[in-house]
């Protein structure tokens, strides 16, 4: 009995122990069908021979206007020497910098196009329009109060701008690619510092009504207001940027200083600044909650700039107090100009006006943001790519 019993507990034994073998052949199958589907994911993701996102939109103010106050009555412009000699063929755009903006680099290294244009230039090409312009305006700003004296165009009126764009590109592709466009497309938003400057900082206007975080609060509930906007407009892939260290900008330590010579960051501003992009990170990770679809990722400019001007060195640059037009103590928009020449070298300057960045400091602002927040927005497509996929094999 006691053999009976042992023969047959083994062949009992050996039976499941078939069955598993055939069980974990089938898993070890279908694990190693999702690890090649998953590669195969992670490599189209990473190919760079295919745009990763259709288009590129643009919001903002002179960081990523690419020269629709070209087509404005204001005195904001920078389509004349020496803006742009850098630029190729050393054009002046209308772009606020020596060269390219970091939209252009973007675009360029997401193979979108080699720079992007600015939505109000004339006789854009269909092809133009499909793979994206730029809405934004120099001197713009959150509050529609900053564009009062220089008549630029609001971010308000940019979301307006917005919605003409989509019924063009509708009437090149139809509703149903352009919402697709749309929905696929990068947007990028980056203003803020005008509105600080203008209506805060260097004159009182909205001191009256506001301290500092009040000022905050009111530019980012209208901010959130334009993300809603985009959102309902199709919008589902945006970066929006903080501030710079708005106390490194020359002309703010000109202003705040009566000797030129003894020009140091102003520590104040700066925190201002930390404070707001603190508040917009948080602002951004609340939206995304309550906007289902949506990736909206805070792009950090503060950090990588502000390392620029203490650290110089590491990046090539020789001077971080002045910008490379004239002086570099106040020359910027119509003061940059022929009776104002630049420094030789715009690429040891991290400023190429005393407000703006030169085009070196973009290109390496550029790169920061390609590596810390481009991940972030594909991210989002890689997973649902993985769980479509996954949920396909499932279902077979």
């Amino acid at each position: 009995m006691y053999i009976f019993l042992t023969l047959r507990q083994y062949k009992y034994t050996t039976y499941i122990s078939l069955e598993a073998v055939k069980m974990f052949a089938t898993s070890f199958f279908f694990i190693l069908t999702i690890i090649s589907k998953t590669c195969i994911i992670i490599a189209s993701s990473t190919d760079t021979s295919s745009p990763k996102f259709p288009a590129i939109l643009i919001f903002g103010d002179s960081t990523v206007d690419t020269g629709n106050n070209n087509y404005i009555k204001t005195l904001f412009k920078g389509n004349y020497y020496p803006y742009g000699k850098d630029f190729p063929g050393h054009v002046p755009t209308g772009r606020f910098s020596n060269g390219k903006l970091v939209p252009d680099f973007i675009a360029s290294t997401l193979k979108i196009k080699d720079i992007v244009p600015p939505f109000l230039k004339p006789n854009l090409s269909d092809e133009e329009l499909l793979t994206g312009v730029s809405f934004a305006s120099a001197g713009s700003g959150y509050d529609d109060l900053t564009t009062v004296a220089s008549g630029v165009i609001p971010v308000s009126k940019q979301i307006e701008y917005f919605k003409k764009y989509i019924e063009r590109i509708q009437g090149i592709v139809g509703e149903k690619e352009a919402k697709n466009i749309v929905k696929r497309a990068l947007v990028l938003i980056s203003a803020g510092t005008n509105d600080l400057v203008i209506n805060f900082y260097d004159t009182p206007t909205r001191r009256l009504e506001f301290d500092i975080n009040g000022y905050q609060d009111f530019l980012q509930k209208n901010l959130k207001k334009y993300i809603e906007e985009l959102y309902e407009l199709g919008c589902r892939k945006i970066s929006v940027s903080g501030l710079p260290p708005i106390g490194c900008l020359p002309i703010q330590m000109t202003v705040k200083f009566e000797n030129p010579l003894d020009r140091k960051c102003l520590e104040d501003e700066n925190l201002g600044s930390q404070t707001y992009n603190y508040k917009l990170s948080k602002l951004l990770a609340l939206l995304q909650v309550l906007l289902p679809g949506s990736k909206l990722v805070y792009a950090d400019i503060y950090d990588p700039l502000i390392d620029m001007i203490k650290h110089p060195q590491k990046y090539g640059f020789v001077e971080t107090k002045r910008g490379c037009c004239g002086t570099g103590l106040v020359e910027a928009g119509p003061f940059c100009n022929s009776l104002t020449p630049p420094c030789n070298d715009a690429s040891q300057y991290v400023f190429w006006d005393t407000v703006h960045p030169s085009e070196a400091a973009y290109q390496f602002l550029s790169i920061y943001l390609e590596k810390e927040v481009l991940p972030k927005l594909l991210y989002n497509n890689q997973s649902h790519s993985l769980i479509h996929s996954i949920g396909k094999m499932n279902a077979h």
